[in-house]
């Protein structure tokens, strides 16, 4: 009896271990495009935004933003079947982890307390490490523009006096 009960608490167990095992299943698609939308401009792919000169008054208290300069990606040659685009800004070490700002360069003469931050066409902080804010756009007639904004951001204390250098990579996605 012993035997036939233990033979049975077996069974059970291994059944009920293959019943939990699946819950359900993760379907996973997507689409790698040979033609993609081309970032247009006199510098084409790499856009260089330069921020005005503020004094360190304009930054003196943590939080404190000045020199909201405008920039945008224009997006031409855009294949048919694309209605809508997205700037995706890459994580890397010239982001802040905390803020999801831009970190300064940390170069002799450089300006400490200091972050750059984006901003979206309705002026709205981007976060860099997961791009909340980054606008999606309508592709039409195989165009499109994003419109953004770059700012100092004092970081952490009142900023000092040195130049600010900072880069953040993009891609285009096509959400």
């Amino acid at each position: 009896m012993k035997k036939i009960a233990l033979g049975l608490l077996a069974g059970v167990s291994l059944y009920s271990a293959t019943a939990l095992a699946s819950d359900g299943t993760i379907n996973i698609a997507g689409n790698v495009t040979a033609n993609t939308c081309t970032p247009a401009g006199t510098a084409g792919k790499n856009i260089s935004v330069t921020l005005p000169t503020v004094g360190t008054t304009t930054l003196a208290t943590a939080g404190a933003t000045a020199g909201a300069t405008p920039f945008s990606i224009s997006l031409t040659g855009c294949p048919a079947g694309v209605a809508k685009a997205q700037t995706n800004f890459e994580a890397g070490p010239t982001i802040n982890t905390a803020t999801g700002n831009l970190l300064n360069s940390t170069a002799s003469g450089s300006a400490t307390n200091v972050e750059v931050q984006l901003l979206s066409d309705t002026m709205k902080a981007i976060n860099l490490n997961n791009n909340a804010n980054s606008q999606v756009v309508a592709v039409s007639g195989g165009k499109a523009t994003m419109s953004y904004y770059a700012q100092y951001i004092a970081a952490g204390g009142a900023a000092t006096a040195g130049t600010v250098a900072t880069s953040v990579q993009y891609t285009i996605a096509y959400p």
